[in-house]
């Protein structure tokens, strides 16, 4: 045997005992008449003692051992007589009888340390290093627990796990696709699913009932911390339910999750239609966590003397709980945040609640103390707050709100990452119009069903026709998102035309699917929450990449692979694609 224990199991009940290790060399101490070194496995790590004058070779052998060389030693346990509470294994350490060499290494390009001197590009290059690391591996070792629990969550509530195909037709909605060509079909592709939303369709057409994947999606679109090209979804769907069947299932399953994984209990969820989330917060994902809603100020601030006011579509305050003693230079800093290109504001105002019971703002010129201190009374601000106001159009205002506020939360400290605010947001808007294209766009997907209710605006105001869809948030970050689906055959055509297909393109595209609904469609409905997402939510962390063993960077390429590459000439020509030829 290469080894009896881990490197991470020895305590003082095994005194005594002759053992057998097999692991990595973390370091290396050199003290004159004794060596040791940190042997490290997964499970964690153990001290190896070598004296110089009991056994000067084997010393000697330990001494030129280099950092990451594979070893197995066998020796004693023996007490530590400096123990190390920080360590589970610090009470003991091995005296080592019998040391070999499995394997030596070169030195590697950065420190295997928790706390690494490896840039992000290098240590993704030399991601097998990288993953030895005990960060990235607790990571891995979380996202295997969450994998479990879900499956086991689902299991007791009847869910089948059911694979569905990696090779499909590509379809025009949603973000781009992967394609993949055919060798046998010449001319023709596959697309790699962006999602299964298709096929577990039609498995409540063919009587699964309740079905779930954790599966792997890919989308061919930019990316940023919390995307990447290929990523990992909880796929689930149920017939004969409404949404009202649906959310509570799975508040249930992230009470538990959190339970079993973080140890925190939950309220239930805070349901927020899409609209009182844009008024109040303006964003679709609210971060719940802390309150400062937005209060519409148009009443008191418009048809006085400042044009800036009078000639906005909306006015919004926040109230900044004791920032009122902020500084002409932590002002401005904030009005340079607002200014951002990203963020797209022409400037800020504030109003500071000062000690003395008077305002200064810097609108003082245009408004009196009264109209200011109106203001104050509508905003709850309190003596010592700050109240900071945009105005302008009104998507773009609540968008600049709602950004302003998320940094306000940060610098406050009321973002706190071992909190969890869960909510729901329901009652989304079905469609959403393209300036560019001329047509209407699903805001989830063409599958969607519309609120019973508001199916007849669909020939006259169709931008106002709520979805029968819902988002879970938690902290700020959309987890995951679903709908009660269309079941009908004619108004899954109806809202193919309203989207601009012809009948020719919806059947080229969806024929299949449509098809089915005519031999005994079930009311369904499901939902798909972002797997790495999850794992980086859950652990307050803003990068999934530290959740993937393999990610790819920015560009959507893997540095340590070299991936995407070139292909021969033999293989394009099998592909029957013309050789690609560098510009």
């Amino acid at each position: 045997m290469y080894r009896t224990h881990t490197c991470g199991e020895l305590s003082l009940k095994d005194l005594h005992k002759s053992v057998s290790l097999s692991g990595w060399v973390q370091r290396i101490r050199n003290l004159g008449g004794m060596t040791f070194i940190d042997l490290r496995d997964r499970y964690g790590i153990t001290q190896l003692a070598f004296n110089m004058e009991t056994n000067a070779g084997l010393c000697e052998q330990a001494r030129k051992l280099g950092r990451e060389f594979v070893i197995q030693v066998k020796g004693e346990v023996v007490e530590r007589y400096s123990k190390n509470k920080a360590m589970p294994t610090g009470d003991i350490e091995i005296n080592v009888t019998e040391i070999q060499i499995l394997n030596p290494s070169k030195l590697p390009p950065f420190t295997i340390e928790d706390h690494s001197d490896g840039g992000d590009e290098l240590r993704m290059q030399y991601r097998y290093l990288d993953l030895r690391r005990n960060p990235l591996q607790q990571n891995l070792r979380f996202r295997h627990t969450l994998s479990i629990e879900v499956r086991n969550y689902l299991h007791k509530e009847g869910f089948l796990e059911i694979e569905t195909p990696f090779l499909i037709r590509s379809t025009p909605e949603g973000a781009r696709d992967f394609v993949v060509p055919s060798r046998t079909n010449e001319g023709q592709f596959y697309a790699l699913p962006q999602s299964p939303q298709q096929f577990k369709q039609l498995l409540m057409i063919a009587g699964m009932d309740k079905y779930f994947q954790i599966v792997r999606c890919f989308r061919d679109e930019d990316l940023r911390s919390d995307r990447q090209p290929e990523f990992t979804q909880i796929d689930c769907e149920m017939s004969f339910v409404k949404q009202d069947d649906i959310l509570p299932l799975f508040e249930g399953l992230f009470k538990h999750l959190l339970h079993v994984t973080k140890n925190v209990d939950v309220d239930d969820f805070e349901r927020l239609s899409y609209d009182e989330a844009m008024k109040y917060y303006g964003s679709d994902k609210p971060d719940l966590r802390f309150d400062m809603k937005f209060v519409e100020l148009n009443e008191l601030l418009q048809h006085k003397d400042f044009k800036v006011f009078n000639d906005a579509e909306l006015i919004l305050g926040i109230c900044a709980e004791g920032c009122g003693s902020y500084t002409r230079k932590q002002l401005d800093e904030l009005t340079d945040f607002v200014k951002r290109p990203q963020i797209g504001a022409t400037g800020l105002v504030y109003i500071l609640c000062l000690e003395d019971g008077n305002y200064k703002s810097s609108v003082d010129k245009f408004y009196t103390h009264d109209d200011l201190k109106d203001v104050a009374v509508k905003c709850q601000a309190k003596t010592g707050d700050l109240i900071l106001i945009v105005s302008g159009k009104q998507e773009k205002t609540q968008k600049v709100m709602g950004e302003l506020r998320l940094e306000m939360g940060q610098r406050l400290g009321l973002r706190k990452p071992n909190v969890f605010k869960p909510l729901w947001v329901v009652d989304f808007p079905l469609l959403e119009w393209d300036e560019e294209t001329q047509r209407y766009y699903a805001k989830h997907h063409p599958f969607t069903s519309p609120k019973l209710e508001d199916i007849p605006l669909l020939e006259t105001h169709p931008e106002k026709v709520r979805a029968n869809a819902y988002d879970l948030v938690i902290n700020g970050t959309e987890i995951g998102g679903g709908s009660i689906r269309i079941h009908d055959h004619q108004l899954q055509k109806k809202i193919f035309h309203t989207l601009g297909f012809t009948d020719e393109e919806a059947e080229r595209q969806f024929g299949f699917l449509m098809n089915a609904f005519q031999y005994g469609a079930p009311p369904h409905g499901g939902i798909a929450f972002g797997f790495d997402r999850m794992c980086s939510v859950f652990n307050g962390m803003d990068s999934i990449r530290d959740f993937i063993a393999f990610p790819k960077n920015n560009a959507g390429r893997d540095v340590m692979v070299d991936a995407p590459a070139p292909i021969s000439p033999q293989q394009l020509d099998e592909l029957n694609l013309k050789a690609i030829t560098k510009k």
